[in-house]
Formats: C-alpha cells, sequence, structure tokens
C-alpha cells in the first residue's frame, strides 16, 4: 500500500471558529487568493474543492472523483511546526513560545559568544524586507541577521559570500540548543541570501532546525518497516526523526517533479509506506509577501500538475491533499491567517464522498497508520472506512 500526502503550505479554506483570538476573522486564503487573481483549478476541483464549505470558486462544478473535507486545528497556533506536528499526531496543550520584541540578552549574548560575532536587527520583520534594511550592514560588519515574526522562530541571515553555508548551519546548531525550555522556539531557520542590493534570498539552501517532538505516526509506520520518504522541508519539521529517506528540494515544482519520481519508483519496487510532501512556495514566496497573483499563479501550477500525480497513485494507493494553515495574501501584515485545514483524497476507482468537518488535524496520521497497519492510539479518528 502507497500513501502519498501532499502539504499546499498554507492553503486555507477559510477562518476557524477560533480565528478572533488570532485576529483572523474574515480571512480566506483561497477565495481572496483567486477573487484578486482569477486562476482556473479544474482538477482540484474535481477532487472535491468546490464543495467545501465556504468555499466560492466556481459556479459550475465538474463530476468529483475524490473525496473531500476540511480540517479543524486543535493545536493553538497557526505555524508550520504546529499543524504539521498535528498532522501525524501531536496535539499541542500550549503554543510554542514567540517574542515579539526580540529574545533577551540571556539568549543573544551566549549566541554571540559562541559566533564570535554581534548581531544585527533581533526583532520581528519580513524575511525579504529585512536584508533590504540590514544586509548592507551585514557585508561590512559579517555580523550574522537575526529576526524573528509571530510564528515561533529564530531566523538567521548571512549572505553566502560572508558567512558559508556550513558555518551558518553551525551557527543555528548553536541557537537550536540555547533555545529550549523557556525559550524553546519551535524552528531555527538559516535564511541565507546573494548578490548585491536589494539582494537575493537563497531558498534552495535554506533549512530549518526544529524541536524534537515527541512519537508521531511517523515512528510508528517507520517501526512496522516499510518506507516514510520526507521531501522538501518535512524531515525539517520533524527533527529528522521517523524518516526512512530524505529528499531535498528547491521548489514547488522541483517537488512535484521529485514526488512523482518516488511514486513511481514505490510502484516499480513494490514499496509499500508513505511519500510526505511539503510545497512551501505558496507561503514563502507569495503569502508572506502578499502577492496573490503569485500565489494563484503557483495555484494553477499544482492544478496542471494535478493529473500526473493522480495517474501514478496506484490503484491500492492513496493521494492526499492537505493544508496546514492558512496565509491570505490579500490580508493585513505578513503573517500566518488561522484557518481551516483543505483535505482532498483521491484513490482510484473511488466514487464521491464527503468526509465532512474533521475535528482535528490528526485524523491525516490516525488514517495513515490504520491503512499501513502501524499501531497507533494517539489523537485523530482514521476516515478509512469513508474511503471503502
Amino acid at each position: 500500500m502507497l500513501i502519498t500526502i501532499i502539504v499546499l503550505d498554507s492553503v486555507g479554506v477559510g477562518e476557524l471558529p477560533d480565528a478572533a483570538q488570532f485576529g483572523d476573522v474574515g480571512a480566506h486564503t483561497i477565495n481572496h487568493t483567486l477573487k484578486a487573481a482569477p486562476s482556473e483549478l479544474p482538477n482540484l476541483l474535481r477532487l472535491g474543492l468546490g464543495h467545501l464549505p465556504t468555499v466560492n470558486i466556481s459556479a459550475d462544478l465538474p463530476e468529483t472523483v475524490g473525496a473531500y473535507g476540511r480540517m479543524r486545528e486543535v493545536s493553538p497556533g497557526k505555524d508550520t511546526s504546529t499543524g504539521h506536528w498535528e498532522f501525524m499526531g501531536v496535539q499541542l496543550e500550549h503554543p510554542f513560545q514567540v517574542f515579539p520584541d526580540g529574545f533577551p540578552p540571556e539568549i543573544m549574548d551566549k549566541f554571540d559568544a559562541a559566533t564570535g560575532r554581534g548581531h544585527l536587527c533581533n526583532k520581528p520583520y519580513s524575511g525579504t524586507e529585512v536584508i533590504k534594511d540590514y544586509g548592507e550592514e551585514h557585508l561590512k560588519t559579517g555580523f550574522p541577521i537575526v529576526y524573528t515574526s509571530a510564528d515561533s522562530v529564530f531566523q538567521i541571515a548571512a549572505h553566502e559570500d560572508i558567512v558559508p553555508l556550513e558555518q551558518l548551519y553551525e551557527w543555528c546548531k548553536v541557537a537550536r540548543e540555547l533555545l529550549q525550555g523557556k525559550y524553546a522556539v519551535a524552528r531555527v531557520i538559516a535564511r541565507p541570501f546573494r548578490g548585491t542590493f536589494p539582494f537575493e534570498r537563497a531558498n534552495e539552501h535554506r533549512k530549518d532546525f526544529s524541536l524534537t517532538p515527541p512519537p508521531t505516526v511517523l515512528d510508528a509506520v517507520k517501526a512496522t518497516g516499510q518506507m516514510v520518504v520526507g521531501i522538501g522541508k518535512i524531515p525539517d519539521i520533524y527533527a529528522n526523526q521517523g524518516f526512512t529517506e530524505e529528499i531535498h528540494t528547491d521548489d514547488n515544482a522541483d517537488g512535484i517533479r521529485k514526488t512523482l519520481d518516488r511514486m513511481k519508483k514505490a510502484v516499480q519496487d513494490g514499496e509499500s509506506g508513505l511519500i510526505f510532501t511539503n510545497l512551501v512556495d505558496f507561503d514563502s514566496k507569495f503569502g508572506h509577501r502578499r502577492d496573490p497573483k503569485g500565489y494563484s499563479a503557483t495555484l494553477a501550477a499544482f492544478d496542471a500538475a494535478l493529473p500526473d500525480l493522480m495517474a501514478a497513485t496506484p490503484k491500492d494507493g492513496l493521494l492526499i491533499i492537505i493544508s496546514d494553515h492558512g496565509n491570505d495574501p490579500t490580508w493585513k501584515g505578513s503573517d500566518h491567517t488561522r484557518e481551516h485545514g483543505m483535505l482532498l483524497v483521491y484513490r482510484p476507482d473511488l466514487k464521491s464522498a464527503s468526509l465532512g468537518d474533521r475535528e482535528t488535524f490528526a485524523d491525516i496520521g490516525a488514517t495513515t497508520a490504520e491503512v499501513l497497519g502501524a499501531k497507533w492510539d494517539g489523537a485523530g479518528k482514521s476516515f478509512w472506512k469513508d474511503l471503502q
């Protein structure tokens, strides 16, 4: 049995009931994106996207060939780690720590001592704006640019000609060790950039250093002896725990291509298990930059690739398309938005089926565990019976 899960990072499908607590009442990533910059998404509509409550993107819906629903995130947060951990059965009781005023001296003094340099910025900032505002000073001083956001992150930006990648990664490991306990953040992120002003982010060399999660469904599937393949930033999000294989990607197109190749290899070799991919461009390149036109075009590009992904799904396999939060490119600010997660499922010969509103993202992990025969008694309720 082969399950392929693809996360369309930040493609939210409407505010969650508690959106007011996050200042996100009215946010709707997919509706607002396509209203601002219309694109045709015929293949996502065939899987049932247009049947989701509050999604209003087409008056004429095609015949549905998939199962569809929405998911509620019960963990308190709207960041990458919170959503992805919940997918695989970890529901948080408390949000990850955030630092809206920057990181305290007791952290930064130790960080500076470890790097042998000072630092720049140390406050919430847009990733593109921070290198515009501090990049030239970084070139002169060699000091790393440290910044955060509304998410639980400690980000280090450095020019590749000033700080070699391996050194930047080592600095991230230092920060990861420092940011534990009461200072624990979900992720430390290496943010290399290149060129001359206004500079360009080297996103293909980004690397995340996550907190280690409690045992997840990934560990349970790996324990059965089946493959667990993480593609894109997926392994980083889980601190590389629970995988049998990790595949780096440069962008969405590369992620789709490598997912297809790995699906075909699994079928050819008779492998069973999980392929788990994150397509991050929606979020990092267009959501945070409040670019609905780019976001819409990226949705259309994924939609165009969807028939190939469906064709590569074996008869006894599953293709699951999900999202981890919103990032409405028409919304105020530049942060994620608290929204329902998308849930679209394709199985060859499956008739149209509604999966309804799922009570937790963890239903993804519970379903994965049941289908692959992994032992899991944690959070989540499987919807496998609804796919029979």
